[in-house]
């Protein structure tokens, strides 16, 4: 009897698992879509363009991203210089 509540025990934690894993990878998928949207914006970023005040497609996809998302993608692109080796970036001056 203990053996079978135990194997139920690890199934459950198994089902939970998996079931988080897939809604990790859906909410990284979710946001690689939001951030794909952000295509529209391209040419009010780079340096030096003519125009750099945002269209209304590109502020409709800047507002379609998640705080989270946006959040959690800079922090991530911050830390790539030093992953590959290369001087951290200081955009102060």
């Amino acid at each position: 009897m203990a053996n079978i509540n135990m194997k139920s025990i690890l199934a459950i934690l198994v089902i939970v698992l998996v079931v988080q894993m897939n809604g990790s990878v859906a909410q990284e998928n979710t946001c690689a879509a939001e951030l794909g949207g952000l295509n529209q914006c391209a040419p009010f970023v780079v340096p030096g363009a003519a125009n750099t005040m945002p269209n209304s497609d590109c502020c409709a996809a800047l507002g379609a991203v998640t705080h989270d998302c946006l959040c959690n993608t800079l922090r991530v692109a911050s830390r790539l210089p030093a992953s590959c080796n290369l001087p951290v970036l200081n955009c102060s001056n």
